[in-house]
C-alpha cells in the first residue's frame, strides 16, 4: 500500500476534478467552524472498514484519519489530537469533498446548508448527505481489504451548474496512490486499489463488496430476545459493526478508536470487545482478540501498537491481568498465568498511581470481603482504598459483571443507583469526584449491564436510553458528549462503550 501528498500521478487532476491540497499554510491555522448542533470538522464521527484499511469520517464526510494495514496501524492522515484540541487543524487535512454550485467557489460540506449521515443498513458503508444551495450532495464512503472508495454524487436542478471536487492530503509513501474518475454528476476516488483498470467500476464494486461482507458477517450474530424493541436491535447491530471495523481481521488487535492517541490496544477495552464477541456468537473473533491480548507484555505499558509492541508514555495499569484473564475465559483459551500487582498502579482513569477500587475488583486474588473493608463508604464503594472522601466510583459495577463478587453486589448496586441519580440525559460521569460534568459512555454502559444483571431493569433501561440519546445520528457512541447538547466531545466511535452496550443489551434481552 502506498499514498501520496504530491500531485496524483495516474490521472490529470484537472480532467477528473481531484484537487490535491497542501494541508494549510502552516501559519496559525484554525479549525473551520462546524454547523450548529454538529461537532467541529476533523473530529471523527463514524468509521468505515471491515478490519483492514480503516477510515474515520467526520460529520461532514471528510476522511480525517486513515489506518493501515489495520485499525491500530500506521496513520496515513496527519491530524494530531493535540491540534484538534487546540483548534488548529488546517482546512485541507485528509480527504475533503467540496462542491461548486452556480459557478461559485468549491465549498466543503462544513459550509453546506445542512448535513446528515447514515450507514447503509447492516453495513459500515457510510453516506453523508448535504444541501449546498440548490444542489443535493451524496458522498458514499467504504473500505474493503486494503482500499478506500469515495463516490461523490451531485444533483442540481436544470440550468444550475454543480461541480464536485475532492481534495487529498495523505502521508507519502512509495508507489501507488489515489486515482480519480469523473462521470456525469459523479466524482470517484479510489485509494490503494489495483493499478490500472476502470476506477469507477472498481470503486463501485468495492462499495458492493464491503456492504455484502458486512451483511453476511452481521447475519451470523446471535439475536437479541424476541421482546427487544427495534431501537435496541439497531443499537446492538451498530455496536457489532463498529467492533468489526475496529478489530484487525488478521491479528485480533482491537483499536480503542480510529484517531491519533486512541488507535492503540488497551487491554481492558480489547478484553471487553472479546466478551462482546463471545456473547454475540462470534467465537472466532473472540479467540483472535484474546490470543492477541495473551501475547502482550502487560507489565511493559498501558497500551500497545497493532503489532503488540508497547506504546511509551503510560505505565502498566493495575487491571490488565484481570481483563486479559476474563477475556481468555470467555474465548475458551488458556488464561495467562503471570499476574501484575494491583496496588500503587494507575486505574482506568489513567491518573496517578494508587490503590484503586477498579484494580482491586479486576484482581482475582483480592477477596470481596477485603474490597468491602478497604473501599466501603457511605452510599457504596469509593475509588481509593481507605479514603471514603475520594467519592463513589462507577467501577463498582465490575464487581457484578464481569468480575462477580456476590458479597459486593449490594454495595455495588447502592453505588450505581446513587451515581445514576445524578445522571444527565446522556449518561453518567465515571465517579463522584470526577473533574468534569460531561457524561462518559463506557461507565454509562457498564453500569447498565451490571444493574440489569442485578435485576434492576428499570434503572438499566434508563441508562441504555441515555446511551441512545448520546449516540450520533448514525448510531455511533462517543467517548464522551457535551452534558447540555449531547454533541460528541471526544473520540467517536469508541470500542469500549459499544462492547459494553452489546453486553448490556444481551443481559436485558437474552
Amino acid at each position: 500500500m502506498a499514498w501520496t501528498r504530491a500531485a496524483l500521478a495516474l490521472v490529470a487532476a484537472g480532467a477528473v476534478g481531484v484537487a490535491v491540497v497542501s494541508g494549510g499554510s502552516g501559519v496559525d491555522p484554525r479549525t473551520p467552524a462546524g454547523l450548529p448542533g454538529l461537532p467541529a470538522p476533523f473530529l471523527g464521527n463514524a468509521v468505515v472498514g471491515g478490519g483492514g484499511l480503516t477510515a474515520a469520517i467526520d460529520a461532514y464526510g471528510d476522511v480525517v484519519d486513515l489506518r493501515a494495514p489495520g485499525p491500530a496501524g500506521r496513520a496515513l492522515v496527519d491530524n494530531p489530537a493535540g491540534r484538534q484540541a487546540a483548534g488548529s487543524v488546517p482546512a485541507g487535512t485528509g480527504i475533503v469533498p467540496r462542491v461548486s454550485v452556480g459557478g461559485g467557489p468549491a465549498r466543503p460540506l462544513w459550509r453546506a446548508d445542512s448535513v446528515s449521515q447514515r450507514y447503509l443498513p447492516g453495513t459500515n458503508v457510510l453516506q453523508t448527505t448535504a444541501r449546498v444551495g440548490r444542489a443535493r450532495v451524496v458522498l458514499t464512503s467504504a473500505a474493503a481489504g486494503r482500499a478506500l472508495a469515495e463516490i461523490l454524487d451531485v444533483v442540481a436542478p436544470a440550468g444550475v451548474r454543480a461541480a464536485p471536487r475532492i481534495g487529498v492530503d495523505l502521508e507519502g509513501g512509495a508507489g501507488g496512490g489515489c486515482r480519480g474518475a469523473r462521470r456525469p454528476g459523479r466524482l470517484i476516488l479510489l485509494c490503494s486499489g489495483p493499478a490500472g483498470g476502470d476506477v469507477a467500476r472498481e470503486a463501485e464494486a468495492l462499495v458492493r463488496r464491503s456492504a455484502g461482507r458486512d451483511r453476511r458477517w452481521l447475519d451470523r450474530a446471535r439475536p437479541l430476545g424476541r421482546t427487544a424493541p427495534g431501537w435496541a436491535r439497531r443499537m446492538y447491530r451498530r455496536s457489532l459493526l463498529t467492533l468489526r471495523a475496529l478489530t484487525d481481521r488478521r491479528t485480533g488487535a482491537v483499536a480503542a478508536g480510529t484517531r491519533d492517541g486512541w488507535a492503540y490496544v488497551w487491554p481492558r477495552d480489547a478484553a471487553t470487545a472479546t466478551l462482546a464477541f463471545a456473547a454475540a456468537g462470534y467465537p472466532a473473533e473472540a479467540r483472535r482478540a484474546a490470543r492477541f491480548l495473551g501475547r502482550l507484555d502487560l507489565g511493559a505499558a498501558a497500551r500497545f501498537y497493532g503489532d503488540g509492541a508497547p506504546v511509551p508514555g503510560r505505565v502498566a495499569q493495575g487491571d490488565a491481568t484481570g481483563w486479559v484473564t476474563v477475556a481468555a475465559r470467555a474465548a475458551g483459551i488458556p488464561s495467562p498465568t503471570a499476574g501484575l500487582p494491583w496496588r500503587d498502579r494507575p486505574d482506568y482513569q489513567e491518573g496517578t498511581p494508587g490503590d484503586y477500587l477498579a484494580n482491586a475488583i479486576a484482581n482475582p486474588a483480592v477477596r470481596g470481603a477485603g474490597i468491602a473493608a478497604r473501599f466501603g463508604a457511605a452510599g457504596g464503594l469509593a475509588r481509593s482504598s481507605g479514603e471514603p472522601e475520594s467519592g463513589l466510583d462507577s467501577a463498582a459495577a465490575w464487581a457484578v459483571r464481569p468480575f462477580p463478587r456476590p458479597v459486593l453486589f449490594s454495595a455495588a448496586r447502592r453505588t450505581l443507583i446513587r451515581l445514576a441519580a445524578r445522571q444527565t440525559r446522556f449518561g453518567i460521569v465515571p465517579g463522584e469526584n470526577w473533574p468534569g460534568i460531561d457524561p462518559w459512555m463506557a461507565p454509562t454502559a457498564w453500569s447498565a449491564w451490571s444493574l440489569a444483571a442485578l435485576g434492576d431493569r428499570s434503572q438499566a433501561l434508563r441508562l441504555i436510553r441515555d446511551l441512545r440519546r448520546a449516540a450520533t445520528p448514525a448510531g455511533e457512541l462517543p467517548e464522551r458528549v457535551d452534558a447540555r447538547t449531547g454533541v460528541p466531545r471526544s473520540t467517536t466511535p469508541l470500542a469500549w462503550p459499544h462492547a459494553f452496550a452489546i453486553l448490556a443489551l444481551r443481559e436485558l434481552w437474552p
